[in-house]
């Protein structure tokens, strides 16, 4: 019985001891989590769980030593004040690589605490301002407001052949940029911009502005702003016999779109967002299936785009042969690496040199995507 217990023993120490050996790398990760947004940032924060889970079952070796990966997720409300004191509480945790923020305001203030601690930041924040910092270990993981609001007024203008539009932007960093972009590629190509309302990322009335949109009798109204105002803003369109097309950008093409704003929602409704068609990528459908089992629901926007920004941390520690994060930062500055959404290759800025916009519209509520360019 002795010998049984002494062996028990052994086998203990000899497992904790090799756990012992293992480096632990803290993946941070900061989104709405509570609000309006957090099917967004659960979303989100489900890509790089299961990024985290899949490395571990590997596991990758560095510098001889095995990796065990940790996500720290903080709740930043897509409020500036709670991103600033989500980073300071991931800083202090001592993590060195970070998935987010989702929003543009929360970002570009973050972004600076992130960098004077010395961490990597990898975000799908949309808003330009964000990578004109100047910040060597920042990166977009995605397209910016700039490619998503023009390719949707490209489209507008090319193949729906619209000529007299309105646009209405939220205020936030995000909306207004993206408002911004459609507005000023709408006017190059050709079509008339009626009017440009203002509300805010709080509101769900929307009907005087409307009203006054209705007597410019637009083709199509775009809104720089999130899904839960685009929902009650697609109800109230048709509550006031608007029969303009609602766009907007990657925050609106949402299966949430679709659940808050239910029948109104359909192919009324187009949006643009980053990257190519998943289904059609080499790995998609397959990323599609075990994010489906893993966590039984569907991806999202942007869920392949934080398991890639994971995936993209982890392949600069082995080609580095280091956790040091500049070492691994001149590794992906300098690389590409190939992942689900996209082939994430940086400028000198940050930016994705090669960051493809998929157009999509609504049917039974999802979003189901018409063409990549």
């Amino acid at each position: 019985m002795k010998l049984k217990h002494t062996a028990a023993a052994l086998a203990l120490l000899a497992a904790f001891g090799a756990h012992a050996q293992d480096t632990i790398i803290k993946i941070g990760h900061s989104g709405p989590l509570s609000g309006a947004q957090a099917f967004a940032g659960k979303d989100n924060e489900n890509g790089a769980r299961l990024a985290v889970e899949e490395l571990n079952a590997k596991p990758i070796t560095v510098a001889g030593k095995k990796l065990k990966f940790e996500l720290l997720s903080e709740d930043d409300q897509g409020d500036p004040k709670a991103g600033m004191a989500a980073a300071q509480k991931l800083i202090d945790a001592g993590v060195h690589y970070v998935v987010g923020p989702y929003n543009s305001g929360v970002a570009i203030p973050a972004s600076r605490a992130y960098n004077d601690a010395g961490a990597l930041v990898a975000s799908v924040a949309t808003n330009p301002k964000l990578t004109q910092q100047g910040y060597k270990g920042l990166y977009r993981v995605n397209a910016s407001d700039s490619q998503l609001g023009s390719k949707m007024a490209l489209y507008a203008a090319n193949e729906m052949k619209l000529k007299n539009v309105a646009v209405i932007d939220d205020r936030t960093a995000f909306g207004q940029g993206l408002a911004e972009e459609f507005k000023k590629q709408a006017k190059a190509s050709g079509m008339t911009v009626a009017g440009h309302e203002f509300t805010n990322d709080k509101a769900f009335d929307f009907t005087s502005i409307l009203t006054k949109l209705k007597t410019k009798n637009v083709q199509a109204i775009f809104f720089g702003g999130y899904a839960p105002q685009a929902a009650p803003m697609a109800r109230q369109m048709k509550q006031l016999g608007i029969t303009a097309k609602l766009l907007g950008g990657d925050t609106i093409c949402t299966a949430e779109m679709g659940k808050l704003g239910g029948d109104t929602v359909g192919d009324n409704v187009l949006c643009s967002q980053g990257g190519a068609i998943l289904d059609k990528a080499a790995t998609g459908p397959a990323f599609k299936s075990k994010f489906k089992a893993r966590f039984k629901q569907d991806a999202d926007v942007y869920a392949a785009a934080y398991y890639d920004a994971v995936m993209l941390y982890a392949q600069g520690m082995q080609k580095a042969n280091s956790i040091d994060a500049q070492k691994v930062q001149a590794i992906i500055s300098a690389g590409s690496y190939q992942g689900v959404a996209g082939t994430y290759a940086f400028d000198a800025k940050g930016d994705m040199k090669q960051s493809p916009v998929t157009i999509f519209t609504f049917k039974g509520g999802q979003p189901v995507p018409l063409t990549s360019y």
